[in-house]
């Protein structure tokens, strides 16, 4: 079994349980007291935070200097994918977010990500059977520190101004939900398309009800798309945007940056619904010029089920963030991972309301209702999907979500995402 096969084995046995203008490459120039750390928390609370963070460790750690950048999610994506193409361990920044799946297995098997099953042990054993989608061959490459599930976040008082009295369970209920919102004249849905993603997020999610926890598990591991319930998902991709619920421009809109992207949509009140992760009340406190993003009128409901799915109806699809450390980093990096898993730096991020946090100490510091709420939906799940593009790695993730933003603009089906996502996965075995 190649490595990894194995790292994806691995995966679904843990989560299927439970501004360019920074600047720079990762390179530490050579400075053993030097730790570039990337992250995506761009937007206050979040990245002043992350700053104040990174001078308690260097107040902590004299001789260590900790140089911070923080990008768009979207840029750091690109630069990391760059900074790994480049087979170079010095062009990966010390610090960087791991996404695991076959990404990290790639990434592990160029020999650029850093083991730290025995330098972290003790915050291993904490975090306990999520890390497992960060392992490959038995060995911990990266450490989750923020776990959750996709979903929709709407705006309560848009649904009340449209009649909707109880959030949808149901694809025909959602339908209905939509077409009262445009009666009311109120664009229902907003989706940053223009960074596929989040489009992909609705293909991801239509599987995840079409599709056996079976199904999707024996595809993780063989790469094979055969079952007819991969196409029926793409054509419940297909009907959902026939019924135009999306926002004005959805194909050109970004996902997360500034108010007219679709998460500002959202926190500005000019849609009623976005389907995001668990990040999304953070990135809108952002955005909103008051840091409060929607407020009390947040309220979530998860993907509707979908009649004749061989989904289970409890099932969630999500994932996670991780630190990881380049093998090339000073050790002092191990040191700083750690202490980013740390009880009192993951209460201040559950506080700051920047994601749902994998030390059992800080879950109770959340100060978000909808986020809380959030702990006890992905921990009553009986499993929880990663994402298709993290799961099946980056050659095979890609090709499907390119596919599905075809389908988004009218150019495609579900079986051109069968055979785009399989020709690609042909290609990987």
């Amino acid at each position: 079994m190649s490595r990894k096969t194995q790292a994806l084995a691995a995966l679904c046995a843990g989560l299927m349980i439970a501004a360019t203008g920074c600047g720079g490459s990762g390179d530490s120039g050579g400075d053993d007291n030097t730790i570039i750390w990337w992250h995506n928390s761009n937007n206050d609370p979040g990245k002043g935070y992350y700053e104040q963070v990174a001078k308690d460790f260097e107040e902590a750690n004299p001789s260590v200097d900790v140089k911070v950048q923080a990008f768009a999610h979207e840029d750091m994506l690109t630069k990391l994918d760059a900074a790994f193409q480049s087979g170079d361990p010095e062009q990966v920044p010390d610090v960087y977010m791991e996404r695991g799946g076959g990404e990290l297995a790639d990434h592990v098997e160029a020999g650029l990500t850093k083991d730290l099953s025995e330098d972290a042990a003790d915050e291993i054993e904490m975090i306990g059977g999520s890390v497992a989608g960060w392992q490959v061959d038995d060995k911990t490459y990266a450490l989750p520190f923020s776990i959750g599930v996709v979903g929709f976040w709407y705006n309560k008082d848009l649904f009340a101004e449209a009649g909707i009295t109880a959030a949808p369970t149901t694809m025909d209920e959602f339908d209905d939900a939509v077409a009262k919102l445009k009666a009311a004249k109120i664009q229902p849905v907003s989706v940053g398309a223009k960074d596929a993603w989040p489009a992909a997020h609705y293909y991801y999610w239509t599987a995840v009800r079409e599709c056996s926890e079976d199904v999707l598990t024996a595809a993780v591991k063989s790469l094979d798309f055969s079952d007819p319930c991969f196409a029926k998902a793409g054509d419940d991709v297909a009907d959902i945007v026939a019924k135009e619920p999306f926002n004005k421009g959805f194909l050109s809109t970004g996902a997360q940056e500034g108010p007219t992207s679709a998460s500002g949509l959202l926190a500005t009140g000019k849609v009623a619904m976005e389907l995001a992760g668990h990040w999304e009340p953070g990135v809108m406190q952002g955005i909103t010029e008051d840091k409060k993003g929607l407020g009390d009128k947040t309220g979530w409901f998860s993907f509707p089920t979908i009649t004749g799915g061989q989904g289970d109806p409890g099932a969630q699809m999500g994932g996670g963030d991780a630190w990881a450390v380049s093998e090339g980093a000073p050790d002092a990096s191990v040191d700083f991972v750690k202490y980013l898993l740390s009880t009192d730096v993951q209460k201040g991020f559950a506080e700051n309301g920047m994601g749902l946090p994998t030390n059992p100490d800080a879950v109770g510091s959340l100060t978000d209702p909808a986020l809380a709420d959030l702990i006890k939906v992905r921990d009553s799940a009986p499993y929880v999907q990663l994402y298709f593009d993290t799961a099946f790695g980056q050659s095979v993730g890609g090709a499907m979500n390119d596919a599905i933003v075809n389908v988004f603009a009218g150019k495609g089906t579900g079986a051109d995402i069968v055979t785009a996502t399989q020709e690609a996965a042909d290609k990987e075995k």
